[in-house]
């Protein structure tokens, strides 16, 4: 088919409809093939390339679960309250308030604010990293050769910038983030051990306990050892539920916990949100 004119190029252009490829959105949501909820109350559905970023913002109370479905997708996870972007996500008092450098199920995902932006409710791969962050250009030009976001081997904090922008953020507006599905342990003399993956089909499931808008970098570890850019598909899907309670064992499991979810609620209260 011509694409010289402009007449080609848009009947070219009409003629994908419906096409499908295998990392892409579906939209709407509630057509994804395989949900795990009432189809109806999905809100995302979406495969994203190894090497490729998402972002969507998303209610209080939605879940969103991530899956690794090579076993070899690295999630690189930002969070902000989402009319309020100064209020973010801070992994070092996620790992300091709750006494633990490794994430997993029944942690929480702090803000600078004391407040709880997320929690873990589930989580079957248990390599995750709180300690490392993502990938920067520097590193990744020299590991692999490039690492502007259009080349082969884009780094993480160059798709956040994108996605960044994308929501009215600017680079200055990017912290550490946090990694699931590659991890590390921390050795007895204080440096890292890269644990790589727990293989193919591991998931983890996350609760938004305020609207928070969320930015995902599916690259490779930083300290991933392999000299080649790995980095496989990235399943999202997210869906409608409500809000921890004070009645959910969750709320009540730390003095720590209670803490941040009480400061979460007031603060909600005092905006007439809950």
């Amino acid at each position: 088919m011509a694409t010289e004119t402009t007449h080609g190029a848009r009947d070219h252009a009409r003629a994908q409809e419906g096409a499908r490829a295998e990392a892409m959105p579906v939209v709407p949501a509630r057509n994804w093939p395989e949900p795990p909820c009432a189809a109806e109350h999905l809100v995302w559905a979406e495969t994203v390339a190894g090497g490729n970023y998402t972002h969507r913002v998303l209610a209080r109370g939605t879940e969103l679960r991530l899956t690794d479905l090579r076993g070899d997708a690295c999630a690189h996870l930002l969070l902000y309250a989402a009319d309020r972007p100064w209020e973010r996500l801070n992994v070092a008092d996620t790992v300091k308030v709750q006494w633990n450098a490794y994430l997993g199920e029944n942690r929480l995902l702090l803000s600078d604010q004391g407040r709880v932006l997320a929690s873990v409710v589930a989580d079957s791969s248990g390599r995750h990293d709180a300690l490392c962050g993502t990938s920067t250009l520097v590193r990744n030009t020299g590991r692999y050769g490039d690492g502007t976001p259009q080349s082969t081997s884009p780094a993480g904090r160059e798709l956040f910038k994108v996605a960044a922008a994308k929501n009215g953020l600017e680079p200055r507006d990017l912290p550490p983030s946090l990694s699931f599905f590659q991890g590390v342990q921390v050795r007895e003399d204080g440096t890292l051990d890269f644990t790589g993956s727990a293989g193919p089909g591991g998931s983890v499931t996350l609760r938004a306990e305020q609207d928070v808008t969320v930015l995902i970098a599916n690259v490779p570890h930083p300290a991933d050892p392999r000299p080649e850019y790995v980095s496989t598909p990235l399943e999202v899907l997210a869906w409608r539920a409500a809000p921890t309670g004070p009645e959910d064992p969750l709320w009540q499991a730390t003095p720590e916990g209670r803490r941040a979810f009480l400061n979460t609620a007031e603060h909600l209260a005092a905006r007439g949100i809950a």
